[in-house]
């Protein structure tokens, strides 16, 4: 099984480039406190990275 990557939204998205608002909607995280459980595939990293300062990030087994 691949490995998984648990991220939560922990600060707004207000005043953020539209970019930035468009992956975290990507992502499926609208408030804060979200929390997702995603495949670790490059496009959900490429993802992450972009909103690297909105989000944290855990990697699950």
């Amino acid at each position: 099984m691949a490995a998984q990557l648990k991220v939560t939204q922990i600060k707004s998205k207000i005043s953020e480039k539209q970019n930035q608002r468009d992956t975290l909607r990507s992502l499926g995280l609208k408030h804060i406190g979200d929390v997702v459980v995603r495949e670790d595939t490059r496009q959900n990293r490429g993802y992450v990275n972009t909103v690297s300062h909105l989000v944290k990030v855990e990697e699950i087994d």
